[in-house]
């Protein structure tokens, strides 16, 4: 069967594209700092649908708009090498997510999402050692009439500037890559959205592939072997991510998570496939229902308006993305206990699990009432001067994104996380 390769267009006026620049800029000089892992929103992802080869055994899962399905802790014992695929159903821009052990050393599955002749690689300097030949090889074996370029970045969140972005153009323009090429992303979630805007603002748009090494991003092609070398702090700031969806939408899920959490923090393969799937599959169906974000997407950010605003306090480096949002999670959930929005069972339990995965459950000490309110009060969803955040409402798996709240219960959560 001919496989189809995934698209990806750009369409930006030049003042929305110095907007979206701006949040690629150093995050202490940003007038809105923003750390979002894997953010389409800074261009317009369009892929078409990619066929499976019948050669390659595959357990496929389509996301559609539909509730949230029935779970199978453990279903299927992963192969090496045999994906599990999620499709993100977007319609005519719906693309796959392949999930798997040893998914590099199956070239087909990414021979079939290159376009053209040329491809330009981005990585950092902590995966390339670890994963670049291999990407290399994956890329051209069989393959001859491919040509693979790569920049290497420096590591760490504060290097998402414009600076390093420049990097990649000056290497696509040097290599002369032209409107048929494909851009890859190699590493986490800074990787993927400094090399998911390049390609979205290259000539205007060109193809895009994602690559993964950590927890939090999400991708076209997710090797789980990767996540063997991520070191132990990375891997628990990754499940932070993952125990969100649980909380927000998918009670069971939360349920398997309280069984599993060693297990996920001992790397076993089955369950950080199983949870790496199930995190895809609830992502899916929120961005197939709010593709633009106007509203349910933003649930997908508990924790983070609290989280950012410690990632900037203490300065972005010193605590990882995942460690924030970890922190700003308690802190949503104790405000939605001040509101009288869930019971006390729910904050225990999310302490719980916290604590199980080793992230912290309070904010650095460094932090204060006013820093908190200052960073908060010029959040992306801030609306009209009001803040809107999003709070547990109802039983394990509901959560709301509003406005309306009482102004008291936020106080009284910030006074009882921070000295002043």
């Amino acid at each position: 069967m001919a496989s189809t390769p995934t698209h990806f267009s750009f369409s930006l006026s030049a003042q929305q594209a110095t907007t979206h620049l701006s949040s690629l800029q150093n995050p202490k000089l940003a007038p809105s700092p923003r750390c979002i892992l894997l953010s389409h929103q800074p261009f317009s992802v369009e892929p078409k649908w990619a066929s499976v080869s019948s050669a390659c055994p595959t357990v496929r899962s389509r996301i559609c708009a539909s509730s949230s399905q029935v779970m199978d802790p453990f279903a299927a014992k992963t192969e090496p090498g045999v994906p599990t695929i999620v499709d993100v159903d977007l319609g005519n821009r719906s693309y796959p997510i392949y999930i798997g052990s040893g998914l590099l050393h199956k070239p087909e599955l990414l021979q079939r999402h290159v376009h053209g002749k040329r491809v330009l690689i981005v990585t950092n300097e902590t995966v390339a050692p670890l994963y670049l030949d291999k990407v290399v090889d994956a890329l051209t074996r069989g393959n001859p009439s491919v040509s693979v370029e790569s920049v290497i970045l420096p590591d760490g969140e504060q290097y998402k500037d414009m600076d390093t972005l420049m990097k990649v153009f000056d290497k696509a323009i040097e290599s002369r890559l032209d409107r048929r090429c494909t851009f890859v992303a190699l590493g986490g979630g800074v990787i993927g959205d400094m090399c998911g805007f390049a390609a979205a603002a290259f000539l205007r748009g060109v193809n895009f592939i994602q690559i993964p090494t950590t927890v939090m991003a999400q991708c076209v092609l997710i090797d789980t072997d990767t996540l063997n070398t991520l070191p132990d702090r990375e891997l628990a700031s990754g499940f932070a991510e993952v125990i969100k969806y649980g909380l927000i939408r998918d009670a069971e899920f939360f349920e398997w998570q309280e069984k599993n959490m060693q297990a996920l923090m001992a790397r076993d393969p089955s369950a950080l496939a199983y949870a790496i799937k199930r995190s895809c599959e609830n992502k899916a169906e929120v961005v197939s229902l709010d593709e633009k974000e106007s509203g349910l997407r933003a649930t997908l950010n508990l924790g983070h308006t609290f989280g950012h605003a410690i990632e900037t306090g203490v300065g972005y480096g010193q605590w990882l993305h995942g460690e924030a949002v970890a922190a700003g999670t308690v802190m949503a959930v104790d405000m939605s206990y001040r509101l009288g929005w869930i019971d006390d069972s729910i904050v225990k339990r999310v302490r719980d699990i916290l604590n199980q995965a080793k992230l912290p459950i309070v904010p650095p000490e460094i932090m204060t009432v006013d820093m908190f309110k200052s960073v908060m009060a010029v959040d992306k969803k801030v609306a009209d001067g009001l803040l809107r955040l999003i709070l547990l409402k109802g039983p394990l798996g509901n959560c709301v994104f509003t406005g309306d709240y009482d102004r008291k219960a936020l106080d009284d959560t910030l006074h009882a996380f921070c000295k002043s």
